[in-house]
């Protein structure tokens, strides 16, 4: 079967699934889970991968294991992703409270134009920056993937693929976080956790003879604790110690106005380099949305200053161009951290791990080099099932991005109510609900006790400033990568110097070693 055949039998696969309330479920789920997403990112003290958390094991509950739950679980959760990038701008224009860290660029002008009675002309502005970063990311993930996928198949065997995996490890512990040193040692705790009742070895290893560790830690009680709980455990200790009352006075959106062609060509050049800017950013794994955001704000500020008229505004002084730039830079990132996740089988954000989770989780898709392998690696005449749904994921991610543009301004300007829901309250409820999910997926209370125990590793990591993405992500890789270099060192004939051999093992090892020491030597005083 050709490309074009595996292209239509995905879209097919959208657009064709059981119908539910007389909608295909895939649509109705990507729907459900955007306009959740929206709702999600404009309540302050949550965030998409929360959503995303507690969806999952709720949603695999209802829809099994089969491959036919595949597509529906990941477009819910895709359109969560989708609709909390969005949805972020909201309390960050009306109300001055950034809900994520990369909203906090958003702040800079768009809470003083909101000051201004330009409310509603800000989130206009925001929602259509974000939609055309967002779908100009998606599009240049449609195209490079399957290219990416096809260079590695093509050039890369198992040594090769062992070292790809060591660089993009060390790659991630060394641009997450403030320290390299840190990072390290959360990659590692990660490395550590993973190996726990895995390998080839004729008993569990690293049990201390507990039992219910014979058969390894449950993913899902390892991210969710270390992500998740972590996070509520540690919102809830700056709740405790915040003393009085710093909420911003309430702004409502206002009548505004709609924006202009001249509007539009005025701010279109913003929106396209930070579309670029956040696209290339995602593509890297484990640089995230915030890097893009403040780069394409920075960016956007030397241009602007370089041609600002005297009566315009300034930078962080309500500039819709600032808005525009930061909002296009951090919606950008969602589709191109994709490239990763579907050409390598490496997440490169908590949104990514989650999708990585699902696939995981239900089986049936393994992304890597061979889901763009036509054939499936059997025949040419032969469908390749993993493509098909592939391209199912694309068609989902399109599908939300046309309620984006048709919706999504219409649904984030009426959520804004969001925004005053206090902390103290949302906090139990997601440490509640994301145990309770926890529960439906395991059916053990062991699980919940491991979760707990990683909730507090994660806070322990966060009270000391080291972020637990690498932990995350290197757990997660962990057993692929052990897997891999075990079949590496028999393909060699028990060659202990197998990554050294190859002229491109060596080369990701040397940039493993020169990434590190780069960064080590960039954050030395």
């Amino acid at each position: 079967m050709g490309l074009w055949e595996h292209i239509v039998a995905g879209v097919l696969a959208v657009l064709l699934s059981e119908p539910l309330l007389g909608v295909p479920v895939v649509i109705l789920m990507v729907s459900g889970g955007f306009l959740l997403g929206i709702t999600v990112g404009a309540t302050p003290g949550l965030a998409g991968p929360m959503a995303m958390a507690i969806a999952l094991p709720i949603l695999i509950s209802i829809f099994g294991f089969s491959n036919d739950a595949l597509l529906p679980v990941l477009g819910f959760l895709i359109g969560i992703m989708k609709g909390a990038t969005v949805g972020g701008a909201v309390p960050a224009i009306l109300f001055n409270t950034p809900g994520t860290p990369d909203a906090y660029m958003t702040t800079l002008d768009g809470y003083p134009m909101a000051q201004k009675g330009e409310a509603k002309r800000a989130l206009r502005i925001a929602h259509f920056s974000s939609a055309s970063g967002d779908t100009f990311s998606d599009i240049v993930l449609v195209v490079c993937a399957p290219f990416l996928a096809i260079l590695v198949e093509r050039y890369l065997d198992l040594p090769e693929k062992t070292a790809l995996l060591i660089l993009s490890l060390a790659f991630i512990a060394s641009v997450i976080g403030g320290s390299v040193g840190k990072g390290i040692i959360s990659m590692g705790l990660g490395l550590l956790a993973a190996m726990i009742a895995t390998g080839e070895d004729f008993y569990p290893r690293l049990t201390m003879g507990q039992s219910n560790l014979a058969e390894g830690i449950p993913i899902a009680a390892a991210v969710l604790g270390v992500l998740i709980l972590g996070e509520v455990f540690k919102a809830l200790e700056d709740l405790h110690r915040q003393s009085g009352s710093n909420a911003s006075p309430e702004i409502t959106p206002g009548k505004g106005s709609a924006l202009s062609r001249a509007d539009l060509r005025r701010l279109f050049p913003y929106v396209g380099r930070s579309a670029l800017i956040g696209t290339c950013i995602g593509a890297l794994p484990g640089v995230g949305s915030t890097l893009a955001a403040t780069l394409g704000y920075t960016t956007a500020k030397r241009r602007y200053i370089a041609s600002k008229p005297d009566y315009a505004p300034d930078f962080g002084d309500g500039a819709a161009e600032g808005i525009a730039a930061t909002e296009a830079a951090n919606s950008s990132v969602s589709g191109a951290n994709l490239i990763p996740v579907l050409s390598l089988g490496i997440p490169g954000n908590a949104a990514a791990v989650f999708l990585i989770l699902a696939m995981d989780s239900i089986g049936g898709f393994n992304p890597g080099p061979s889901v763009f392998r036509l054939g499936g690696g059997i025949g040419d005449s032969v469908m390749n099932p993993e493509m098909v749904m592939v391209f199912g994921i694309f068609t989902s991610m399109f599908v939300a991005n046309a309620l984006n543009w048709t919706i999504g301004g219409i649904f984030m300007r009426s959520v804004g109510f969001m925004a005053r829901i206090p902390k103290e309250r949302l906090l139990p409820i997601v440490l509640l609900l994301t145990l309770t999910a926890i529960y439906v997926q395991e059916t053990s209370m062991a699980a919940i006790w491991m979760t707990v125990f990683f909730g507090f590793l994660g806070y322990g990591m966060r009270r000391v400033g080291m972020s637990p993405l690498p932990f995350v992500i290197a757990f997660i890789l962990g057993q692929n990568l052990e897997a891999t270099a075990r079949q590496a060192f028999a393909a060699t004939g028990a060659d202990p110097f197998f990554l050294f051999n190859s002229p491109i093992a060596l080369a990701f090892i040397l940039m493993s070693s020169g990434v590190v020491i780069y960064n080590l030597r960039k954050s030395a005083p």
